[in-house]
């Protein structure tokens, strides 16, 4: 798709640029489409020629599907992550231990026993606890609501708490995910099972973080179809409601695993010291393959780091790489990496941190939080990405977890903003597969990165926070 819309004419003016040209010598922000038209074409022109970053998404994702917190597996995706980096021939890569907690899913199963008997395809939650050894059999009781829970909290005593939520909006749906099971323990309920956080299920369940808090007892939550969390509701609604049987085996060891960040840079040619930083996590939960969350993306921006690597080009500023670890059940990776560059003293000299994650589709612009005058002087950029589309700046950041303790710090961060229609299909569950994705969308999703942080790497000024 996207490549069919370059614009045919882009000439490839880099081939006779040295690796330590930098593009622009002079000039502020009014000069930033002169200074870097060419150069962002031909990164454009580069990134959507081929369909490289999508080959690597889809052997990280088919080899290393599960990589959840404290698995071998995410450790064995980091040491290959490691080795292609360095084939790529990036000058500096490096890694940081990250202490991480270590959840085990175990086996696991629902099943309806009244009014008939069916097997309910479920996912637990991370960070559940387990039920005891001969499972739980109770009576559902169903609700829509935080405040439906409440109304009928005389009900709610040993029983399986089911929310059936409508989905409006993640952001919404979500918190019954986090905090079903402790809303509904302080009802009295022995267990909870949770509508799949998706606006389409498909059959299927959709996992994702839950937290305890407080002083109530830690029951086991795990997440159902939407499909049949509205069976179980409407059989409520008949004053007949379903007994179901829940078995998990799942446990958080006592003890945390070690995991890794996965830094690689290019060192500025001007002002090394000066940082910015792409990204996405590397780990996942443990089903599906991991590939749109958020294998994606780890690959694009790696791509494009390795893009303008290969391309010769060298800004004034570093381009760091961080390939978060614990993102999915604990944001450690985050917290770890912003603790590191304080400790460096390296906070102040970040002039972006740029997260992806929230799929690679088509991508349509990018999203800021800093100030209003770093705003104004980054919308030029989006200027030059025409030939792949209409791209906006707006205010506000989706995907942005990782860098979020950065930007509690000061620092400006962005995301890559796509369109996001299916994303939620597939977020979290068995479906999270990289045939989702269009590889020439990938690709264009490269050159959006590639493009942005370049140039902010080598604007004359920095951005004011």
């Amino acid at each position: 798709m996207f490549a069919r819309r370059i614009l045919a004419g882009l000439i490839p003016v880099l081939m006779l640029l040295s690796p330590n040209h930098s593009v622009a010598e002079t000039g502020g922000e009014s000069d930033i489409r002169s200074q870097y038209g060419e150069v962002a074409a031909e990164i454009i022109r580069q990134a959507t020629s081929t369909h490289r970053a999508y080959d690597r998404l889809a052997w990280l994702s088919d080899y290393y599907p599960h990589r959840l917190s404290g698995s071998q597996m995410l450790e064995d995706a980091i040491d290959w992550t490691l080795a292609e980096l360095e084939r790529d021939g990036i000058p500096v890569i490096r890694t940081q231990d990250v202490e991480v907690p270590h959840w085990v899913r175990g086996n696991e199963h629902a099943r309806m026993v009244h009014p008939y008997e069916k097997n309910l395809p479920m996912l637990g939650l991370g960070g559940s606890v387990r039920t005891p050894e001969e499972g739980i059999t109770a009576q559902t009781i169903v609700v829509e609501s935080f405040e439906e829970l409440t109304e009928r909290s005389e009900e709610v005593a040993g029983k399986i708490v089911v929310y059936n939520q409508p989905f409006h909006d993640y952001g919404q749906a979500v918190q019954y995910r986090v905090w079903g099971a402790e809303r509904a323990a302080e009802h009295g309920a022995v267990g909870a099972l949770l509508r799949a956080v998706s606006p389409n299920s498909m059959g299927h369940p959709h996992t994702g973080m839950m937290r305890y808090s407080g002083d109530v007892p830690r029951i086991p939550i795990a997440s159902i179809s939407a499909e049949d969390a509205m069976l179980l509701h409407r059989f409520d609604q008949r004053g007949d409601p379903a007994t179901v049987t829940l078995y998990m085996e799942a446990t958080l060891m006592d003890e945390p695993a070690i995991s890794r960040n996965v830094i690689a840079e290019i060192p500025g040619s001007e002002k090394p010291d000066e940082i910015v930083v792409i990204g996405g996590h590397i780990d996942s939960w443990d089903v599906g393959h991991g590939a749109m969350d958020d294998g994606s993306g780890v690959v694009v921006t790696w791509e494009a780091l390795r893009l303008i690597h290969e391309m010769g080009l060298q800004p004034k500023r570093t381009i760091r790489l961080v390939l978060w670890t614990n993102e999915e059940n604990g944001v450690m990776g985050g917290r770890a990496y912003r603790d590191k560059v304080i400790e460096n003293g390296e906070l102040e000299r970040h002039q972006l941190a740029f997260e992806v994650d929230f799929g690679v589709f088509e991508p349509l612009g990018y999203g800021f939080r800093g100030s209003e005058e770093a705003f104004e002087m980054l919308k030029p950029i989006t200027e030059l990405m025409s030939p792949i589309g209409g791209m906006h700046l707006r205010e506000g950041a989706y995907g942005t977890v990782d860098i979020g303790p950065l930007y509690r710090e000061g620092v400006p961060i962005m995301g890559l903003d796509v369109v996001t229609d299916k994303y939620f299909w597939y977020h979290h569950s068995l479906k999270d597969t990289v045939d989702k994705l269009d590889p020439d969308e990938v690709a264009a999703c490269v050159a959006a990165v590639a493009v942005m942080a370049y140039i902010v790497a080598d604007m004359p000024d920095r951005l004011p926070w």
